[in-house]
């Protein structure tokens, strides 16, 4: 797709928001879609294929800050907010514009800023160009490829699982390199050419009034480079949708939520371009025994009363194992234990405490044996002289 294309796209339009959508509303929005698309879903249906790219295509721009900053601020330049060139946007030359002759727009965007992802910093390169008739002070830029799209995905993970780490195979289906062509588009044996009315820029130039114009190229599309025999498979795209199984790491101590980023994992580039990244976003099930705090891991041990008066040692189960926790003679109802270095590991080595919460287990129903025995048990603690609301306000 050209730069051309790619201003003239409506990504706001694909997702179904508005042009002042949240980044929360853009997200719930793509991943709605991108569920309901899924190539997996819709086997064999080219159309379904085609908005599921789409909306990746979409998200891939209006979900990073930077990229939607300046598609924004473009489609307001040249088209007052509409998404074409020349629909009531910047007229070269015109009084109404409010540009004299010395407009830089690389001024306007970080003088000349060096985007490796193609897009926009492409066009600001060479869109303007001091021409003055002869075309002397023109400085076309040279083509790069364009980056493949970042892709997101998701995986569950049981709560031991994430937090031990573990490696989990995931199965989805994305635009990846042509295996056939390896990626270039052309048909294997032969070569892409440069392309001779650019010559490899990707761009060509003309003039009018006071200013150069640089556009992409028709005959090359912008590539730079011309496909005389295109690869059978990706018809010179360089790019096959295609299921894939990749494995994929998940560090100890990974928490819900979290999103592990797969560099060069995600949407094959154009014809060898750079591919984009993988994000994965792990959702971890609750556990019946642990729960967890930052790098703690906690659980609630059930004691009987007599065994907090008396004390005693009680086995706990750790991650890998278990562990014997001394409860001392008088713990209160509530007391939390600490074992130190046996929580969730950590990234910097060690790992967080295990954080035991005792608490009373009370009998619901006794014999008469034990009846008797508390009911002495309560006169000899009267006895004693202990009296369990000393002290309390409400006495």
């Amino acid at each position: 797709m050209s730069q051309r294309e790619w201003i003239e796209k409506d990504f706001y339009k694909e997702l179904g928001v508005s042009s002042d959508a949240s980044a929360d509303e853009i997200k719930k929005a793509y991943r709605k879609l991108a569920s309901s698309l899924h190539p997996d879903k819709n086997p064999g249906d080219a159309k379904a294929e085609e908005r599921f790219k789409a909306v990746s295509e979409a998200n891939a721009v209006l979900s990073d800050p930077a990229k939607r900053k300046e598609y924004d601020e473009t489609r307001k330049l040249f088209a007052g907010g509409g998404g074409g060139f020349g629909r009531g946007g910047f007229s070269p030359g015109g009084g109404t514009s409010g540009f004299g002759a010395e407009f830089n727009i690389g001024d306007l965007f970080g003088g000349g800023q060096n985007y490796a992802d193609g897009g926009l910093g492409d066009i600001f390169g060479g869109l303007f160009n001091r021409g003055g008739g002869g075309g002397g002070g023109q400085r076309p830029t040279s083509s790069r490829p364009r980056r493949g799209s970042d892709v997101e995905t998701e995986t569950t993970l049981g709560f031991r699982e994430a937090a031990q780490g573990v490696t989990v195979p995931l199965r989805m289906t994305s635009p990846s390199p042509c295996t056939t062509c390896h990626g270039s588009g052309a048909k294997p044996g032969t070569s892409p050419r440069v392309c001779p009315r650019c010559n490899g820029t990707g761009i060509v130039s003309r003039n009018q009034g006071a200013f150069g114009f640089s556009e992409p190229c028709d005959d090359c599309r912008g590539t730079g480079s011309i496909i005389d025999d295109p690869c059978n498979d990706c018809h010179g795209s360089g790019i096959q949708n295609r299921t894939r199984t990749i494995t994929v790491r998940v560090p100890p101590g990974v928490s819900d939520g979290q999103r592990i980023k797969l560099a060069g994992q995600g949407e094959a580039g154009l014809r060898g371009a750079p591919s984009g990244d993988l994000y994965v976003t792990v959702h971890v099930k609750a556990d019946k025994v642990f729960g967890r705090a930052g790098d703690d891991l906690t659980l609630v041990l059930p004691v009987g009363y007599g065994e907090l008066v008396l004390g005693t040692t009680v086995s706990v189960p750790t991650l890998d194992g278990r562990v014997g926790v001394k409860v001392p003679a008088g713990t209160v109802d509530g007391r939390i234990l600490r074992v130190r270095g046996r929580g969730v590991p950590r990234r910097s080595g060690g790992a967080g405490d295990l954080l035991v919460t005792v608490k009373v287990a009370v009998p619901q129903k006794l014999d008469a044996a034990a009846t008797e025995a508390l009911e002495k048990y309560m006169q000899a603690e009267k006895a004693s002289g202990f009296e369990p609301r000393a002290g309390w306000a409400g006495a």
